[in-house]
């Protein structure tokens, strides 16, 4: 019996960790997320994510935050970036964005080509990476 309380909450913890991201496939529609790096820190709790983040002509990765800070290089198009706080930005292929911990952001890809980012977040280990924010 104890057994399978312990298996349903580790299934329960899976399942709370990937279905986010299920739910993220079908709201930011328009973006394509590739994970390319994940590694420790020697800061204790800390890793480092690099994702590849591809933007389809005219559509918006929505508000969103994270629990770490990231640094975005942007690699091809024309992105607008609006952070909570701060006027819109137009970031061009070779410009870079720092965006604090925490603060609610989006991207909107304002071309008419793809647009692509790559997105270093350095978070918790274990933690959700993206939080979508009404």
């Amino acid at each position: 019996m104890k057994a399978s309380i312990i298996g349903a909450a580790t299934l329960l913890s899976i399942v709370s960790v990937l279905a986010p991201d299920r739910g993220h496939a079908q709201q930011l529609q328009g973006t394509h997320r590739k994970e390319l790096s994940r590694h420790n820190l020697s800061i204790p709790g800390y890793e480092e994510v690099q994702l590849r983040v591809d933007i389809d002509p005219g559509k918006t990765a929505p508000n969103h935050k994270h629990p770490g800070e990231e640094i975005i290089y942007v690699i091809e198009g024309t992105l607008e970036y609006r952070l909570e706080g701060k006027p819109p930005v137009m970031l061009k292929a070779g410009d870079v964005l720092f965006v604090p911990t925490g603060i609610v952001h989006s991207a909107t890809n304002v071309g008419q080509t793809n647009a692509a980012e790559l997105g270093t977040y350095i978070v918790p280990i274990g933690k959700p990476l993206v939080e979508l924010v009404k």
